[in-house]
């Protein structure tokens, strides 16, 4: 599959079975959040690997994660980061997002579903599963088998065209001219 199919294949996944994913697949999974480029390479993902039943039973606790066999909680280390020198902005969400699409889109390149998910209890989360007050959770990304009704709820025919995101040389309000 070339990066383009990847990208038109990959799409949020809320159904899964029960096959768990293999321990190859979530290596090369990991690997490629290990290889996404961050700010000044200081790498301030911290990633915990939840797919015992208690650990899921956990996670439940505070997110959804559909029933996927293993989900992948994605925290920024904010003692390790980069920060931009004119203003001090962290890169915690942005090297953090990185890492994730670069996990998700290896799932897909591997014929795994996933979902993105952020509509979770980050108190519940840093609880259940120690997190210490310099480790922010992020987001979760939810990986397994897409269940053959998965679906995709936002599907590609919904994106916007290229005139409505993209400006050249400068931003200018529409019908501005």
């Amino acid at each position: 599959m070339d990066f383009m199919d990847i990208v038109r294949t990959r799409c949020s996944v809320r159904k899964y079975t029960d096959e768990p994913v293999a321990d190859d697949a979530l290596t090369l999974i990991l690997e490629a959040g290990r290889l996404a480029p961050t700010g000044a390479n200081y790498q301030p993902q911290r990633l915990v690997v939840i797919r015992s039943k208690d650990g899921l039973e956990r996670l439940r606790k505070g997110a959804n994660v559909y029933g996927a066999p293993l989900a992948i909680l994605v925290c920024a280390d904010h003692d390790d980061v980069w920060r931009r020198r004119f203003d001090g902005k962290t890169l915690t969400d942005i090297d953090t997002s990185i890492v994730t699409t670069h996990m998700m889109l290896e799932a897909t390149e591997l014929g795994l579903g996933t979902l993105w998910v952020c509509a979770f209890d980050p108190e519940v989360v840093r609880r259940e599963f120690d997190l210490p007050a310099h480790l922010e959770p992020i987001s979760i990304l939810a990986v397994g088998h897409a269940h053959p009704k998965a679906g995709d709820v936002r599907p590609r025919t919904t994106r916007k065209p290229l005139e409505e995101t993209v400006w050249y040389e400068r931003y200018q309000e529409r019908g501005a001219e």
